[in-house]
């Protein structure tokens, strides 16, 4: 460090803060992708769970109709026969939507779920991606005060840069 002169040594700071920079900002650029992502998918999630509960209550309608009729029949089991028909019929029909709300809601719920994960995958990559903006941060602070101070905290700068590329690359492709 004392063999290099003064410009040069200054030229080496501002080139890798500046690189430290647009480091600093493709990263915000991403904590915003994937914060909005999870926001976004937050969204959806509860619009599937509320649409999932009005299945639900739509089913448990006609079960207790069911029910109710089921109940009617064994009560009075002297109706006339065309009674009896339209009871069973009925009860029947009532059978297959109670089947239909149970299969649209499976279908509904796994969509849930998928936007749950994805929600999750979303949020864990905006997390990373902060830690890593931090460390470089403190990089930038690093070199912006060793380029007053001539010490060798730019190496230490430099050495911090490490803590980004972890984090960064960890918000690609979670490691754990």
């Amino acid at each position: 460090m004392s063999d290099m002169k003064p410009d040069r040594w200054m030229s080496l700071v501002a080139l890798a803060t500046a690189a430290m920079a647009v480091f600093a900002a493709v990263t915000t650029l991403y904590i915003g992708k994937y914060s909005s992502r999870a926001i976004l998918n937050q969204g959806q999630e509860t619009s599937q769970w509320a649409y999932y509960q009005a299945k639900s209550i739509k089913s448990y309608v006609y079960e207790i109709q069911k029910q109710k009729l089921e109940l009617e029949t064994m009560a009075d089991a002297k109706r006339p026969k065309d009674v009896m028909d339209r009871y069973s019929q009925l009860i029947k029909n009532y059978d297959k939507q109670i089947e239909r709300y149970d299969t649209e809601k499976a279908e509904i719920k796994a969509t849930a779920d998928a936007l749950a994960k994805s929600k999750e995958d979303a949020q864990a990559r905006a997390g990373n991606f902060w830690y890593g903006l931090i460390f470089l941060q403190i990089s930038i602070m690093l070199a912006s005060i060793s380029a007053l101070t001539k010490k060798p905290l730019f190496y230490l700068g430099i050495a911090t840069v490490s803590g980004w590329i972890f984090f960064f690359l960890d918000a690609i492709f979670l490691f754990y």
